[in-house]
């Protein structure tokens, strides 16, 4: 089973995804953004969730997501301009390592019904995973496997 390490890695395949880690590892906002600016950049770079920060140090505060926009504001008739980040972010974050698997990652996320887990590495925050990566990834290693099986019985080895 792949770990988190060689998710982020394959990620790299995809080119907007490749273009945000070149600009930036992990998108990230300030707390005191307003709801707007964070749903702008999700549009802009196609993802679903930001880390929130605070301070000068960038010390992760939490994390905000498409559904935590569509639960605070759009459902409770708030203004997402004048709206700050902090407001409605999850403050409680978890999170997981590069050598955690993929297995892991789908077991934290499905336990704590969530959607999106930033990577911490020796306590720096160096990449985001999602439940779509993490389908990916299994996926393709599933298919890996069906094809070396189809050769094996076929009389194919490689």
């Amino acid at each position: 089973m792949p770990n988190v390490a060689q998710i982020l890695k394959s990620k790299l395949d995809d080119p907007m995804a490749a273009r945000r880690t070149a600009e930036q590892p992990v998108l990230t906002i300030d707390a005191e953004a307003s709801v707007f600016e964070a749903v702008k950049m999700m549009a802009q770079y196609q993802i679903g969730a930001l880390i929130v920060t605070q301070g000068s140090e960038k010390k992760i505060a939490g994390i905000v997501t498409e559904r935590d926009y569509a639960r605070k504001i759009v459902l409770m008739d708030r203004s997402s301009k004048s709206t700050p980040v902090r407001d409605i972010m999850t403050a409680q974050v978890l999170h997981v390592r590069v050598s955690d698997t993929a297995e892991a990652c789908m077991a934290l996320m499905t336990q704590h019904r969530m959607r999106h887990l930033p990577v911490i590495d020796d306590g720096k925050l160096v990449g985001m995973v999602s439940i779509g990566d993490l389908v990916k990834t299994i996926i393709s290693e599933q298919q890996f496997t069906i094809q070396q099986l189809e050769h094996y019985i076929s009389g194919v080895h490689t």
